[in-house]
């Protein structure tokens, strides 16, 4: 990317978040969030930041931690994430910009939905980004403005994949915008020639 004199698709970093918004459902936010972190930890589209809507943090925090911790995950978490749950391993500034790429993840309460959409706007590589909601308004607003190549409303981050996306074999993930952006199969590194054969037709 430094070097060429040319277009470089890039297959970006994931820094990827999940956003469990004041209604989710306990057994959604759980399940999504176990499934995203640990049944492939070392992928692009694992997850790597939870982010908890305060007026929920109460209800969730507590077991989608212990979830994860059953599963082997190491919770780095803030200070009201150690408060709710045990065993926290206090995160830092680097948390919140590390793609682990392993069983590791970093949780964090934050105000509200504006929080959380600044928080993705400031940390995340424009991979993959989740909430899980009950509220219409916010999974719209959310699918809106995070400007990510794959966003979701209630579903593992784990599904951006050529394959899960029916493209097939899968080159890679792009995280830019210039010409392919998400999933990449062959149509994507393909470039197009028309062929015309005539018999002297012309334009009217």
């Amino acid at each position: 990317m430094t070097e060429s004199s040319v277009p470089v698709i890039e297959t970006g970093a994931g820094v990827v978040h999940i956003v469990l918004d004041e209604t989710a459902p306990l057994d959604w936010a759980r399940d999504i969030v176990v499934n995203a972190k640990v049944q492939r930890p070392s992928v692009c589209n694992a997850v790597e930041t939870v982010l908890v809507h305060r007026a929920a943090a109460p209800r969730l925090v507590g077991p989608v931690v212990t979830a994860l911790q059953e599963s082997g995950v190491t919770v780095h978490g803030d200070a009201d994430v150690a408060a709710l749950a045990s065993d926290v391993v206090p995160a830092d500034e680097a948390d919140w910009a590390q793609e682990h790429l392993s069983l590791d993840l970093s949780m964090r309460v934050v105000d509200d939905l504006d929080a959380a959409l600044a928080h993705i706007r400031r940390y995340s590589t424009h991979h993959t980004e989740s909430i899980i909601t009950m509220d219409d308004a916010n999974a719209e607003r959310f699918l809106a403005e995070v400007d990510s190549a794959v966003v979701m409303a209630n579903a593992s981050t784990r599904f951006t994949d050529g394959g899960e996306f029916g493209f097939g074999a899968e080159v890679g993930i792009s995280t830019q915008k210039l010409h392919a952006r998400g999933p990449m199969g062959l149509a994507e590194l393909t470039s197009t020639k028309w062929l015309a054969r005539g018999a002297g037709q012309v334009r009217g």
